[in-house]
């Protein structure tokens, strides 16, 4: 479920109460935190965490195989068209919208935080997008708001290595913006801050903002290329063995087909 409060005048908190799992996301999480900012427009800031230890560990990688057909080819993601809207919910909400990451954001969960406008990051969180280990690939606008935000060496060394990052590193590249032993409570610091500034000054810095990073968007045909690419990885017998490889908890066995 997603917890949701405004703990201090103008200010929501959303908390991702999944501990047992870590925090991934699945559809029906993700529609849930996207109805919580759809009505929140009159507030000034938004901060986003993850209950436990875990910001987001990512999807929920056995209910993907699930709605997928199990580890047969088949089904339809009913994950990935939900978590694009809500991370369209986040850039497209008036406030800034604060991640604080008190643990591991992997995956979707490095995704949903790369959203977001600010960055708190806690000093033991891991960092990443494993994507390749798995056998999957980002839509257009999520490697496009990787490589505006974090840059093209940065993005290519998350994405073609799989690996996880320091947290000295996330900050050094742009993703963290604060560093805190006390992920939550400095980003809800934070948003006290910029919910007593003048709310058209905030908010119109961020839709120029978005308006910037517009003007380097793809376009559309190389939106469809970009998908055709998705689609192709997502139909693999890679992707299903790194379904099978997750699931039975063995390095995968990838043949690039």
């Amino acid at each position: 479920m997603i917890r949701w409060s405004v703990p201090q005048e103008h200010v929501g908190l959303a908390t991702i109460d999944r501990p047992e799992s870590r925090n991934a996301l699945n559809a029906e999480l993700c529609d849930e935190l996207r109805g919580h900012l759809e009505q929140s427009h009159g507030l000034r800031a938004i901060v986003i965490t993850g209950e436990g230890v875990a910001f987001c560990a990512g999807a929920d990688i056995m209910r993907r195989a699930q709605d997928t057909g199990g580890l047969e080819h088949g089904g339809a993601d009913t994950f990935r068209p939900a978590f694009e809207l809500v991370l369209d919910a986040i850039v497209d909400h008036p406030a800034p919208v604060i991640a604080a990451v008190n643990g591991a954001a992997l995956g979707a969960g490095m995704q949903l935080a790369v959203a977001c406008d600010l960055r708190v990051v806690a000093p033991t969180a891991k960092i990443g997008i494993p994507a390749a280990k798995l056998g999957v690939l980002l839509s257009a606008p999520n490697i496009a708001r990787l490589a505006v935000l974090m840059g093209q060496g940065a993005a290519r060394d998350i994405l073609l290595t799989g690996r996880v990052i320091t947290v000295d590193e996330a900050r050094e590249r742009g993703f963290a913006q604060r560093v805190s032993d006390d992920a939550l409570a400095t980003a809800l610091e934070v948003a006290a801050d910029i919910a007593m500034l003048a709310p058209l000054s905030v908010q119109g810095h961020k839709h120029a903002l978005n308006l910037v990073a517009a003007a380097t968007a793809l376009d559309a045909a190389v939106v469809a290329e970009i998908g055709a690419l998705e689609a192709a990885a997502f139909s693999s017998a890679d992707r299903q063995e790194g379904l099978a490889a997750f699931g039975e908890k063995r390095p995968p066995n990838f043949r690039g087909e």
